[in-house]
C-alpha cells in the first residue's frame, strides 16, 4: 500500500506536465498526495474498521474535498446516492492495493476487488482493472515471478503485453480508462529492476502519471518487498496525520514495517 502512495505523490507533479524520460527528481516541493492516496487510504480504513467501502469513500471525500477527484466521482461522492455510476475509469484500480495485501487467498482477493470497484466503477472494465491490480499484488507478495503474474493477467483479463514501454512512450497520451492505463502501469512494473525503477518507468510514459505510478508502485512494493527508506520518509512527510496513521495501522495489520 505504501508503494501506491509513493507512486501517487511522485507522479503528482507530472499529471498535467508529462515527461518522457526516467531522469527526474523523485520529490520536490510540488510533490503532494492526491485523490489516489486519499481513496487508497479510505479502502484500507474500510478493511480495518469493517465499515462498507461506499461509506468510507464518501467519508474521505468529505475530509479531503479538494484532492483532485474525477468529475463523475466528485458528483457521486457529494450526493446522497449510493448507487454506482458504471464507470470504467482507472479510479477503481488506483485505490485497490489494500485489497491485494489484506486477504490471504486469490479467490477472496478477486471477489473483494470486485466489490471495492463496483460501489462506483460497476462497468466490467472498471471491475477488471481493479481485479487485475489486486491479483498482481497478491501474487507478487506471495513470491510469484513476473512471468507467472503476466501470464495470469493475460489469461484471466485478456490484457495484451506484446509491446514495450519504449514502443508506446513517444505517442502514449492521457487516458483515464482502466483498459488504457492499467496494462501500461503493469508493464512499467514488469520492465523494472527495482522499486524506484518501476516508478520511473511509470512516470516516463506520460499520461495520467500519478495514477499510473500509483498502480505500478502498489505492485512493485509487493514484488520487491520494500519501499526504500528514503522514499518512505518523503511519503510520510507529505501525508497528514490521519492518512499517515491509517497507513501505519494498515501496514502493521498486514505485517509490513513503516518508517
Amino acid at each position: 500500500m505504501l508503494g501506491a502512495l509513493a507512486g501517487d505523490i511522485i507522479g503528482s507533479r507530472f499529471e498535467w506536465q508529462n515527461i518522457k524520460t526516467k531522469d527526474f527528481h523523485l520529490f520536490t516541493e510540488d510533490s503532494r498526495f492526491t485523490d489516489d492516496s486519499v481513496l487508497t487510504v479510505a479502502q484500507a480504513d474500510s478493511l480495518l474498521s469493517g465499515e462498507p467501502f461506499v461509506q468510507k469513500l464518501k467519508e474521505y471525500f468529505r475530509l479531503y474535498p479538494d484532492a483532485g477527484y474525477g468529475g463523475y466521482f466528485y458528483q457521486w461522492a457529494g450526493s446522497s446516492s449510493v448507487e454506482p455510476y458504471n464507470s470504467f475509469g482507472n479510479g477503481s484500480a488506483m485505490r485497490v492495493s489494500p485489497v491485494g495485501w489484506y486477504f490471504n487467498d486469490l479467490s477472496t482477493v478477486l471477489n473483494e476487488a470486485r466489490h471495492s470497484a463496483a460501489v462506483t466503477h460497476s462497468h466490467p472494465e472498471g471491475i477488471k482493472g481493479a481485479q487485475a491490480v489486486a491479483a498482481a499484488i497478491f501474487m507478487a507478495r506471495n513470491g510469484e515471478s513476473k512471468d507467472d503474474i503476466r501470464k495470469f493477467i493475460e489469461m484471466r483479463f485478456a490484457y495484451d503485453f506484446a509491446w514495450s514501454l519504449d514502443d508506446i512512450r513517444p505517442d502514449y497520451d492521457f487516458d483515464v480508462t482502466c483498459q488504457g492505463s492499467v496494462p501500461q502501469a503493469l508493464q512499467a512494473f514488469f520492465e523494472s529492476d527495482g522499486f524506484e525503477d518501476a516508478i520511473r518507468n511509470a512516470v516516463s510514459i506520460g499520461g495520467d502519471s500519478d495514477t499510473i505510478a500509483c498502480i505500478t508502485g502498489g505492485v512493485a512494493e509487493a514484488f520487491y518487498g520494500v519501499v526504500p527508506d528514503a522514499i518512505a520518509r518523503e511519503v510520510f512527510a507529505r501525508l497528514d496525520e490521519n492518512l499517515a496513521s491509517v497507513t501505519r495501522r494498515f501496514m502493521q495489520a498486514v505485517g509490513r514495517q513503516s518508517s
